[in-house]
């Protein structure tokens, strides 16, 4: 088959990197329009090392984008990480039409934080799907999916580059491989069943110390690396990253002890231990304890 890649980042370049070793030809890829400041994309860069042609249309909603979909004459195009909204003549442009990895178990979490929300919500287990994509958000039919379990301290971080990134990118490969062989199925998703959260954002990160530790821990793990959970100190924020559900309990928000460990703040029921902290006027994130002990937080004091 003569395959196009459309995605960006690292994921797509995983891709890119797996489906050229396969049967098929990869003929050309499309990735987003270069930002001015920012490094090449990964998978552009990928993509120009192996002579590949790279497009990087602003918008798909012309007709000048169709034309170049068209003009490439595809059996297929994988979608691998894409974040702009594809019209559906292009999607249909390739002969066999358009597969697309979601790193969630649809219809469950459409849209672009799934793995923020699985996390955030206290899901038990996530999963990605290799879906036909059409006009709606994550709502064409599915192709194959896989599970997870979600372990009580993964982060957004360690489940999607240690299990969904390596898995999706399988997934993929054998998405193809089923297109391919003309086994590719195509199952409509239960409607009734779908949820739907927008971007996870820095107001939906807030830390309430108020409510339970359970939840506190699984909105830092939930939105660790991004945006990162905050709270405040002297009105400024303070960024959260990595947690682990404590024992020792007090008033919401108390700092109840610094340790290797981290720093075990109480919550409405329990406390959670925080490991690493990032400070408004910082880029680097350091220990808990020794951010706290040159910011003067000493056990007895208060974050929010």
């Amino acid at each position: 088959m003569r395959i196009v890649i459309h995605g960006q980042q690292g994921f797509g370049k995983g891709v890119l990197e797996r489906l050229v070793a396969g049967p098929d030809e990869v003929i050309g890829v499309f990735c987003p329009p270069d930002q001015q400041g920012r490094p090449v994309d990964p998978l552009k860069e990928a993509a120009l090392e192996r002579g590949l042609p790279v497009h990087q249309p602003a918008t798909w909603k012309t007709d000048e984008a169709l034309e170049l979909m068209e003009s490439c004459q595809a059996d297929l195009c994988v979608m691998a990480y894409v974040t702009m909204l594809v019209p559906q003549p292009v999607l249909d442009a390739p002969g066999l039409g358009t597969i697309q990895y979601h790193p969630s178990l649809l219809p469950l979490h459409r849209g672009p934080s799934s793995i923020n929300w699985a996390r955030i919500q206290g899901d038990r287990k996530t999963g990605l799907t290799v879906f036909w994509p059409d006009d709606g958000l994550d709502e064409g039919p599915i192709l194959l999916q896989k599970e997870v379990e979600i372990a009580e301290d993964d982060t957004v971080g360690s489940l999607y580059f240690g299990k969904l990134f390596p898995m999706g990118v399988d997934a993929l490969a054998e998405a193809v491989d089923l297109v391919r062989a003309g086994k590719a199925p195509r199952i409509e998703q239960d409607h009734s069943r779908a949820t739907y959260e927008g971007w996870c954002g820095e107001d939906d990160a807030a830390v309430d110390w108020s409510t339970p530790a359970e939840e506190v821990h699984r909105l830092i793990c939930g939105t660790d690396p991004q945006p990162g959970a905050w709270t405040t100190v002297d009105g400024n924020r303070l960024k959260l990253f990595g947690s682990r559900l404590g024992a020792a309990s007090g008033s919401p928000g108390e700092v109840l002890d610094l340790s290797d460990a981290g720093m075990t703040v109480a919550a409405g029921e329990g406390s959670v231990v925080v490991q690493r902290v990032r400070a408004h006027d910082s880029r680097a994130k350091v220990a808990a304890a020794e951010y706290a002990g040159g910011a003067g937080i000493r056990p007895g004091g208060r974050l929010g």
